[in-house]
């Protein structure tokens, strides 16, 4: 008999209300909304609609989802969609997959700060790549790129880096040529790291001085100027990470690389290997020993504190395009890219807005339609199904 998908929304219901209730005091608005969009994704809690088989008659109820952006259920259909989008954008040139990773003192910083240390973050890796792939040393080109905010390591634990894929050239200075990388080679990343450093601590010591950060808790001693100065006094001298990939050599390595980390959540549902007497336990691949696949079990409150670790401030864009992938200039630049390099522009014909059930089949190749009991008919939708009032039931072995 095949077992049952386990799924992190079910731990959020078994164990979500104890933890509410144990950690009033600490729970920001933002996480108790996860919390609650979890627990009520894809039950009656949501509505939806009623199904019926045009072969068989089996019935089965729909119910909608989340779309919380930290729901593992429903990301699937965002990332296929995001990534047919991205699939135009793709020049024919190697991609490249450079990694920067603030030191575990920032980590503690930022977890107080999330908003304003992310937002430092992506602006001085920007500001690092850019003005490195600017410098007629290295590339002399204007590059274009794509960054990814991962805040999480595989034991859930605070780890904020930032993912970026970026094509092997850029445009020249005056727009008329294409520069390509040295092949297999993007840009030194000792540089990149010593650039990084300095900007991110510039703009860290901007924001303390200008009362945008804030201290609580075990960071309390950090309000002082002094205190503040010795925690990044050692952080000037150490080497931060910054680590560069080999290339991807095609436009379908690049989207499967990119359908792995856009819309990741923390954990996904397939990671999960029991629920069971208060404890979670799931896969985990220890980077540190060799990459070997390992099991964690963790206290069911503990699970959800490191999963909360991760929600993102409201409004917080965790995907970015600098360059010539800038929203603002993408268009023009990119159909200069192309013509450069000799590739022609196939138009985008615009198209209404499919049904769901159709976008999802276009885009993963499994139909919602089918019948799950005679395999033949087709689901047909006969009835809506108003939201419950009643709270979504547990699924308890």
């Amino acid at each position: 008999m095949e077992r049952l998908q386990l799924e992190v929304a079910e731990i959020f219901r078994r164990h979500g209300s104890a933890y509410r209730q144990q950690h009033a005091g600490s729970l920001s608005r933002g996480q108790r909304r996860v919390m609650s969009a979890l627990e009520r994704c894809r039950t009656a809690a949501l509505g939806g609609h009623l199904e019926e088989c045009d072969s068989c008659g089996h019935q089965r109820p729909a119910y909608n989802s989340c779309r919380d952006r930290h729901c593992p259920k429903c990301q699937s259909l965002a990332r296929a969609q995001w990534l047919e989008d991205r699939q135009a954008e793709l020049l024919p040139t190697p991609y490249f997959h450079v990694v920067f990773t603030a030191p575990g003192q920032i980590a503690a910083i930022a977890y107080q700060n999330k908003a304003e240390v992310y937002s430092i973050l992506f602006r001085a890796v920007a500001e690092t790549l850019r003005t490195i792939a600017a410098d007629p040393k290295h590339l002399g080109a204007e590059i274009g790129f794509l960054v990814v905010l991962h805040s999480w390591g595989q034991n859930l634990l605070f780890h904020p880096h930032l993912y970026c894929v970026v094509p092997g050239g850029g445009l020249s200075p005056d727009g008329q040529r294409w520069i390509a990388c040295r092949p297999a080679f993007f840009l030194p990343v000792r540089v990149l790291s010593h650039l990084f450093r300095r900007l991110f601590l510039e703009y860290l010591q901007t924001a303390f001085d200008t009362g945008k950060l804030q201290f609580f808790s075990s960071l309390e001693r950090l309000r002082a100027p002094g205190a503040f100065a010795q925690h990044l006094a050692p952080l000037r001298q150490t080497e931060w990470v910054v680590y560069a990939k080999p290339p991807f050599w095609g436009p379908e390595q690049v989207l499967n690389y990119l359908g792995r980390y856009t819309h990741r959540v923390a954990i996904s549902n397939h990671r999960l290997l029991d629920i069971d007497n208060g404890r979670v336990s799931f896969h985990w691949k220890d980077y540190r020993d060799h990459d070997r696949q390992k099991t964690m079990t963790l206290e069911a409150d503990e699970f959800i504190r490191r999963f909360l670790l991760h929600v993102l401030p409201d409004g917080f864009q965790r995907i970015r395009h600098y360059g010539f992938l800038a929203h603002r200039y993408r268009q023009a630049k990119l159909a200069r890219c192309r013509q450069l390099l000799g590739v022609g522009i196939t138009p985008v014909a615009r198209e209404d807005k499919p049904d769901y059930r159709d976008l999802y089949e276009k885009l993963t190749g499994k139909s919602l339609r089918d019948c799950s009991l005679c395999h033949c008919g087709h689901m047909v939708t006969i009835a809506a199904l108003p939201p419950s009032d009643r709270a979504p039931p547990l699924n308890t072995p």
